[in-house]
């Protein structure tokens, strides 16, 4: 090993230590932002290392120059573009579509070192097993992220979408799959076969993603990109490059947990998820309540809400899906302040799945500087519903839906926030209608709650500006 070569295995390793320090501080939203620094950091480490050394193992070609210059500044300009543009809404349709470019990428690397070595004695099986398998991985995770992306977007309906004999289908497909792959392997460099198990991996993504719910689509999301963290790792393997193995990994094993706990928190496994999902997506609805006798629904005003607000002494705030359509963070946040400052104490309510992928609620409430000691996770929120005046109920639905508590629904045994404990409860809702799960929520008409029926940003805006007349009376 020249000094250079050392110098790059030193740089790989630093970079994975990097790694390694900035998803442990992931796990608290207090010191995400600082760990997503340090992981970009050990990034950049890690694309400079690499493409200083592929100019000087390829001896400074013009090509090389033009492919990696022209690459990165692609990618760059694509990647900064999208993370300054997209909306919070938007964000699982956003990773959804960086999974598909991270496994079309990593399966394209594979590809090409399996074709280009062009040895008459084909590549060794330390090569082709993990080149057949990022092959395989990788592009599943191409086709299966576009879809999922175009079923978040609204492009793909969000219902599940399956067809007479469907499973026998997937199993025939997965079987074509890996015998070719399995005849790539023994062949030794035999690309038709190479091209079949690319073909068929990537019908099978689109197989695999159509049959699922709405409700499911954030999950199937987070398996993806678990299955492109071990497409990179597998692309590592094929190119011999550590910093791949390790980020690979990483990201293989924290999208795996991920798919776990999101699973958990809807009460349903991830087999049962990929064999077919529930959930046709919420419809946007005019504001109003509409499609539903609603002879048992006792409909507020804002000003009724102030009211309520003002004379608490406890509150807690339920955001849900509907206040990030609405991009009402920052009203529900000015409204939070001003009880605070009034002498009311107000936490937020955050259920695990929570606007689209855990999380993203903490980081929405974030971004409209909302302190992370307000944020009360699962555990923490119910306890603290028993003791509650007002529950502030902000487009949730089915993370609040007591029916969870009964079987024989869609949303059987789902973990869910107990505000039908609060004394008072407060729904902020655009309709009557249904969320992802499809199901009625018996919250709405419960004797003790109370429906505004408007968009969350204009409500709040309304409910604050009342307050703020009794707070100044």
């Amino acid at each position: 090993m020249t000094g250079f070569e050392f110098l790059v295995g030193v740089l790989y390793l630093a970079s994975a230590s990097l790694f390694v320090v900035g998803l442990h501080q992931m796990r608290a939203p207090s010191t995400a932002r600082t760990g997503n620094l340090i992981s970009a950091g050990g990034m950049v480490i890690a694309v400079v290392t690499t493409i200083v050394f592929s100019l000087v193992s390829s001896g400074g070609h013009w090509i090389a120059w033009a492919a990696l210059i022209g690459g990165a500044l692609l990618g760059g300009v694509f990647g900064v573009r999208q993370a300054r543009t997209v909306k919070m809404t938007d964000v699982p349709q956003l990773v959804s579509v960086f999974n598909a470019v991270g496994g079309g990428g990593a399966a394209a690397v594979a590809f090409a070192a399996f074709v280009l070595p062009g040895d008459a004695g084909g590549i060794e099986l330390t090569i082709s097993i993990p080149v057949v398998l990022d092959v395989l991985i990788g592009s599943i995770t191409f086709s299966g992220s576009l879809i999922a992306a175009g079923k978040l977007q609204g492009i793909i309906s969000g219902k599940p979408i399956t067809f007479p004999g469907a499973r026998a289908v997937n199993i025939l497909v997965a079987i074509v799959a890996l015998c070719a792959g399995v005849m790539a392997v023994i062949l030794r460099g035999n690309t038709l076969m190479l091209v079949v198990v690319l073909v068929a991996a990537l019908i099978l993504g689109v197989l695999m993603v159509l049959p699922i719910g709405g409700a499911d689509a954030p999950v199937i999301v987070s398996l993806l990109n678990a299955f492109t963290g071990l497409a990179v790792a597998m692309a590592g393997f094929a190119i011999n490059n550590q910093a791949l193995i390790i980020a690979g990994a990483l990201v293989g094993a924290a999208g795996t947990i991920l798919t776990l706990q999101m699973a958990k928190a809807m009460n349903r496994s991830v087999v049962s998820i990929i064999l077919g999902g529930f959930g046709t997506g919420e419809p946007v609805s005019s504001s109003g309540p509409s499609g539903e006798d609603l002879a048992n629904v006792r409909s507020l005003t804002a000003d009724d809400v102030a009211i309520q607000l003002a004379y608490a002494q406890h509150v807690l705030i339920v955001p849900g899906y509907g206040l990030a359509a609405a991009q009402a963070q920052h009203q529900v946040a000015e409204l939070a302040a001003l009880l605070i400052a009034h002498g009311v104490d107000v936490k937020y309510a955050i259920h695990p799945v929570a606007g689209r992928m855990p999380g993203h609620m903490n980081v929405l409430l974030a971004e409209a500087n909302v302190p992370y000691e307000q944020m009360l996770q699962l555990d923490d929120a119910n306890a603290a519903f028993n003791n509650c005046d007002v529950a502030l109920v902000i487009g949730a639905n089915d993370v609040c839906n007591p029916d969870a508590r009964k079987p024989g629904n869609a949303v059987s045994g789902m973990p869910i926030l107990d505000a039908d404990h609060a004394k008072s409860v407060v729904v902020i809702k655009r309709s009557m209608r249904p969320g992802y799960a499809g199901i009625s929520n018996p919250l709405f008409t419960d004797p003790k709650t109370g429906m505004l029926f408007d968009d969350a940003k204009k409500a709040l805006t309304g409910i604050t500006t009342a307050v703020k007349e009794y707070v100044s009376a």
